[in-house]
């Protein structure tokens, strides 16, 4: 076998094992038996169950009026980023090499641009799998509707420029993401960027969610006209691509062309950030793997944990804190209920202030005093906040390791309950009841911030008992068999 057959066969077994582990499946693995293949499946068809339910609504409305037709092309572009910006935000650690891929590969006749190649073609693939799922049923229903005109060339060219934009957006996006990645991987040494690392993945995550839901509804081209609302538009992503769909398929008018050159013009700066930033990055993330350590020493000062009851009560209550401060998986399955909460947050928050039938200066007094949006915006986040760490407390951190609990005998299944309960007063608990302390008594009066942090915090403790009713396992751990977390329902639920 000559050099450049050995160069391709190696390339297609790269492909193959950088293809399937695009998405890091370590944790959520066992929830399909251990096997990822099986899980992977799960989350294609949950991406065909939303393609089916688009396309089934396109089917029932039959005509489609002009401003129902701008909403949802804008609603499947921003789903589109949406679904593509997950995606990547949980293939974070699997876009540059890890530790496992330089330590075996490194001492194999394997050359470095080969496994570049590798991994850029499998991210690729990965990122069009997710695009065509998403749409496989949406793409063939909605995309002739958009069509401006009646004929066989006009719904020849609203099906490809459907198809182009989504692609289009779903890579902006991703391409965005691999920049700051690159960007953050060529500014800070190894160490402190495994810690960085975290917190831009999980503020990623809660931006995605909170822009989904938050972003402005545009129902009629004159709204996109309008240049107190193009002062807003022009710093949200959706609505360019969404001038780039109505430019391609001859929907827009002269007035909203500078949406699709803003798409243009974002979707080329990423595109060249994110190649140049991945590029440099690679080589010295590779040197940096084999020469740094992947965990920074930590700090002295920052190391104190509270007790949580007895020995064994504080051993399980500290674990919980520990882990969920070490393990990125984890969080960043917590943060998407946080990012969550933060939008029913911001929407409650903004259903009062564009109230109209509210006048300016009652609704400024309304802030002075108790009023619904911000008691039902605090419960609604200590809700999430509650049933998200009780999720997360479902996923064992490390298969192989976790059955020390197990092997030193404990029995007690109160001092477990107990420990539980406390880690997650804690975690949950204890930051929502902070941040609406300080929210409720810089605006109401002290007599209705107190009562209202009394019921909230009583109700977070109750929540806390109803969460954990049934719970007979200790938080991350593998204390039971594997492959009995319903991962169905869990998606679903999120």
């Amino acid at each position: 076998m000559n050099a450049a057959e050995n160069s391709k066969a190696q390339f297609r077994i790269l492909y193959r094992q950088f293809l399937f582990r695009v998405v890091d499946l370590e944790v959520l693995s066992a929830s399909a038996q251990g096997d990822a293949n099986k899980l992977l499946g799960r989350f294609a068809a949950l991406l065909v169950w939303i393609s089916a339910a688009f396309a089934l609504f396109a089917i029932m409305i039959g005509n489609v009026p002009s401003g129902l037709k701008l909403l949802t092309e804008n609603n499947l572009v921003a789903t589109t980023m949406l679904v593509v910006g997950i995606f990547t935000v949980f293939s974070w650690d699997s876009i540059s090499p890890d530790r496992r891929d330089v330590f075996v590969l490194a001492p194999l006749p394997v050359r470095p641009r080969t496994m570049f190649l590798a991994k850029v073609a499998a991210t690729a693939t990965a990122l069009g799998l997710v695009v065509a799922l998403l749409h496989c049923g949406a793409g063939l229903t909605w995309s002739f509707k958009f069509a401006p005109t009646f004929g066989v060339i006009s719904f020849a060219r609203a099906f490809g420029a459907y198809w182009f934009t989504m692609f289009a957006a779903g890579t902006f996006v991703y391409c965005s993401l691999l920049a700051l990645q690159g960007l953050a991987a060529q500014a800070l040494p190894r160490r402190i960027l495994l810690r960085v690392s975290g917190f831009l993945q999980t503020a990623a995550f809660c931006l995605f969610v909170a822009v989904y839901f938050l972003e402005p509804p545009v129902d009629s081209l004159k709204m996109l006209a309008v240049p107190e609302n193009q002062r807003i538009l022009r710093w949200i992503p959706t609505y360019w691509f969404l001038g780039l769909l109505g430019q391609l398929n001859g929907s827009m008018n002269a007035d909203t062309g500078w949406l699709a050159k803003r798409a243009w013009t974002g979707l080329a700066i990423a595109a060249f950030a994110a190649a140049v930033a991945y590029a440099f990055s690679y080589v010295r993330t590779m040197r940096q793997i084999a020469e740094a350590p992947d965990i920074a020493p930590g700090v002295r000062g920052l190391r104190w944990l509270p007790r949580f009851g007895g020995r064994m009560q504080t051993a399980i209550g500290q674990f919980c804190v520990r882990t969920l401060a070490r393990s990125r998986q984890h969080r960043l399955i917590w943060s998407f209920y946080l990012g969550l909460g933060l939008a029913c947050t911001i929407l409650l928050v903004q259903a009062l202030r564009e109230d109209k039938e509210i006048p300016a200066a009652l609704a400024h007094h309304l802030w002075r005093e108790a009023n619904a949006p911000l008691l039902a915006a605090s419960i609604v986040m200590m809700i999430l906040a509650v049933v998200g760490l009780r999720v997360v407390f479902a996923f064992p951190l490390e298969m192989p390791a976790n059955w020390i609990f197990r092997a030193v005998g404990i029995q007690d299944g109160s001092n477990v309950l107990v420990a539980q309960r406390r880690a997650m007063a804690l975690l949950a608990v204890a930051p929502v009841w902070m941040i609406s302390a300080v929210v409720c008594f810089w605006l109401w009066p002290w007599m209705q911030a107190a009562a209202h942090l009394i019921c909230l915090a009583l109700f977070g403790m109750m929540l806390c008992d109803a969460d954990l009713y049934g719970f007979r396992k200790i938080p991350f751990t593998c204390s039971y068999l594997p492959g009995k977390i319903n991962v169905n329902v869990i998606i679903v639920a999120s």
